[in-house]
């Protein structure tokens, strides 16, 4: 193992082995053990005692993070002539479709989310090969599919994200920036373990919550202890 930095090793002195800590004990310290020069994203992973494979315990949904995630989010709006307007009034950063279809055909996927219509599925379905891979196809439960092209732009824009589990059956996002107030980043981890505690698939066994880590870019997890939170 290589040498320590220093700010590794302050890092270290900070942040205790084997230690739990509450929501806005890890909400803290997490701003205090990143030293990157850079604002780095605040993460959390959420281990679930659930099984992806099986269709009845895929955990997916979204969350309105009430301090949004603290970065500006590039929306693509695909949608018919008479929607465009009301897209760009919300705020989307590209509006089109046939031309947009073409480029993203060609690879183009310089877009952090993209929103569409239910009447132009098909043409956007077939994107799904270059989407897929990169989740940003639009899906109807993540909001992403819908007439009110508006409110679904307001939303991301807003902080709206969405999640779900990976084939290890964990939750991994993230809720913000170092940069934030501590009490930012716990209401944003709180609101995003709250609904996801309501989402708990009925065929799920066991403790539903294996485990909570907080982290930044840069810096260890936090573990956090899940009895410290009441309301999940």
């Amino acid at each position: 193992m290589g040498k320590l930095t220093k700010n590794q090793k302050k890092a270290q002195e900070l942040l205790e082995a084997g230690r739990e800590y509450s929501l806005e004990e890890a909400s803290n310290l997490v701003k205090e053990i990143t030293f990157s020069k850079f604002d780095a994203s605040v993460d959390i992973d959420i281990r679930l005692s659930v099984d992806p494979k099986k269709a009845d315990q895929m955990v997916r949904g979204v969350v309105s993070l009430p301090h949004g995630i603290g970065k500006e989010v590039r929306v693509l709006v695909l949608c018919t002539q008479d929607k465009e307007q009301e897209a760009k009034d919300a705020g989307a950063d590209h509006v089109g479709l046939d031309e947009y279809v073409k480029k993203i055909e060609g690879g183009w996927t310089d877009v952090d989310v993209i929103i569409t219509m239910p009447t132009v599925m098909a043409q956007v379905g077939r994107l799904g090969r270059v989407l897929g891979p990169r989740g940003l196809m639009p899906n109807p439960k993540s909001g992403t599919v819908t007439m009110d092209i508006g409110q679904a732009v307001t939303e991301v824009k807003a902080g709206k994200i969405d999640f779900k589990v990976d084939k290890f059956g964990i939750i991994h996002t993230s809720i913000g920036k170092v940069s934030f107030d501590s009490d930012k980043i716990r209401d944003n981890a709180l609101e995003m373990l709250q609904t996801v505690s309501k989402l708990k698939p009925s065929s799920a066994k066991g403790t539903y919550f294996k485990s909570i880590t907080l982290s930044s870019t840069m810096s260890s997890g936090i573990t956090i202890d899940k009895s410290s939170i009441a309301s999940i």
